[in-house]
């Protein structure tokens, strides 16, 4: 008697992290000791760069990089920047959920590891504590999204013209 194929069952959809590491760390203070004697306030800029690449079936590594510039009038205080990146396990998602998880739920879980890096180097320089705020990574992901439809509907646009 020949057995009957059963349908196979959706799997479960799987989501785990693997490792958590810094992938690259730099410091410079290019003016000190001089600038410890400076009392005015820094102006502080940061930028903020994700990216994802896949290392193997449903495994990606997702790297936050975080560079902090801090200025006391036109000299550099430090520079600090920190590449924080994880491994992580997403299987079974559909396509726009992976993406979601990729673009928020991972920077999510590596901020806060990319944020106390920064902080204990600037504290290891000799400089006050940086507290960074936390970063909505909902609202980046949904205004790069927003910046790829405009992208998409005008080269459309421009090649129906």
């Amino acid at each position: 008697m020949a057995e009957e194929q059963q349908p196979q069952e959706a799997q479960p959809p799987i989501f785990s992290i693997e490792k958590i590491y810094v992938k690259d760390m730099s410091l410079e203070a290019p003016n000190v000791p001089q600038i410890f004697l400076q009392h005015d306030n820094p102006q502080v800029n940061i930028e903020l760069q994700n990216k994802t690449a896949m290392v193997d079936d449903g495994v990606f590594e997702v790297v936050v990089t975080i560079t902090v510039t801090s200025k006391i009038q036109d000299k550099v205080a430090f520079l600090v920047e920190v590449a924080q990146a994880g491994i992580f396990v997403v299987r079974n998602m559909p396509q726009e959920a992976l993406s979601g998880i990729l673009g928020v739920a991972c920077p999510n879980i590596l901020f806060p590891y990319a944020r106390e890096a920064i902080s204990s180097t600037v504290v290891r320089a000799g400089f006050p504590p940086l507290l960074l705020n936390p970063i909505n990574f909902e609202a980046l992901y949904a205004q790069q999204l927003h910046q790829q439809q405009q992208q998409a509907s005008e080269n459309a646009t421009a090649t129906t013209s």
